[in-house]
């Protein structure tokens, strides 16, 4: 078996019988694509099924002089999949990365924006324009409903059930999820669809699509990338921001209230609720209220 033939089989099990989504794909084929050019460079003649560990040593030193821990146990990460599924398909009886331990880094807090923050941001959209109130019930949409940018752009006419107060979601690997959604956001996604989006001239394939650009076409998530980075520059906000910083001031906002962690997990799709629990460290403040508040020993 070649490097490429292994690329191929390995991208295609991703997609069909693990159902990742695109970019999760793209990201393990680039940790598996940059071993198989460092093996070229290198002259080492050595095949997915013939690679030892030793070899596998030195790619990994090699990444460490050119990324930090969080990069190398990404890609520590992405070869560790490539080469069980090797196994799986019994193409090798063991995995080269066995003795090979990922750099230890700490978990990473997501950012987020006060209410008050997202409320100047969402202020600061000029509703003069067209796209105006597009970007209004967009962010409203981010923020109320914490979406990912994928499912934001994807989200579809067909799937507002507003008369249920909820939308469909399609979300990693197309997993569906219904997400509550609140009047507010539903009045300015039907400003926008009745007022702006009924007068554009739409392309064919975008018809259901919600958010379009001002082509008739589905919006990209660089477009919605670059206008949170305007307004946010716009408001004079020094914070790094981007449109996942909305869906983290949902789920951090939602705790902070006293929502159910199970219900913030639903909501946000996670299949696993230690993903939902990285927003039980963001504010030890307010956790310690909580307990003072109603712990039945503090009085």
């Amino acid at each position: 078996m070649n490097w490429n033939q292994a690329i191929t089989d390995f991208e295609y099990y991703l997609k069909i019988e693990r159902g990742l989504a695109a970019n999760s794909i793209s990201n393990y084929i680039r940790d598996v694509e940059k071993l198989k050019l460092f093996l070229k460079n290198k002259g080492i003649d050595k095949t997915p099924v013939s690679l030892d560990r030793e070899t596998l040593q030195l790619f990994i030193y090699e990444v460490a002089k050119e990324v930090g821990p969080r990069s190398q146990a990404r890609i520590i990460s992405g070869l560790k999949s490539f080469f069980n599924y090797l196994i799986f398909e019994d193409y090798r009886k063991d995995t080269p990365l066995d003795l090979i331990e990922s750099p230890k880094i700490g978990r990473k807090l997501p950012d987020t924006l006060s209410t008050e923050e997202i409320n100047s941001l969402i202020k600061a959209i000029d509703l003069s324009k067209p796209e105006g109130e597009r970007n209004r019930a967009m962010l409203e949409t981010l923020y109320g409903c914490g979406l990912r940018v994928s499912e934001l752009t994807g989200l579809r006419i067909s799937d507002l059930f507003f008369e249920e107060d909820f939308i469909k979601v399609t979300g990693k690997g197309d997993k569906q999820r219904f997400v509550p959604i609140s009047d507010v956001n539903k009045k300015y996604i039907n400003i926008y669809h009745k007022q702006v989006r009924s007068h554009q001239k739409i392309q064919k394939g975008f018809e259901d699509i919600l958010f379009l650009n001002r082509r008739g076409k589905q919006l990209t998530r660089a477009m919605l990338f670059t206008i949170i980075k305007q307004l946010a520059i716009k408001i004079g906000l020094t914070k790094s921001i981007s449109p996942h910083t909305f869906r983290h001031s949902f789920a951090t906002h939602l705790l902070e209230n006293g929502a159910d962690l199970r219900a913030i997990q639903q909501m946000l799709g996670h299949e696993s609720i230690t993903t939902t629990e990285v927003y039980m460290h963001l504010d030890r403040t307010h956790l310690a209220e909580v307990v003072n508040r109603f712990h039945p020993r503090q009085n």
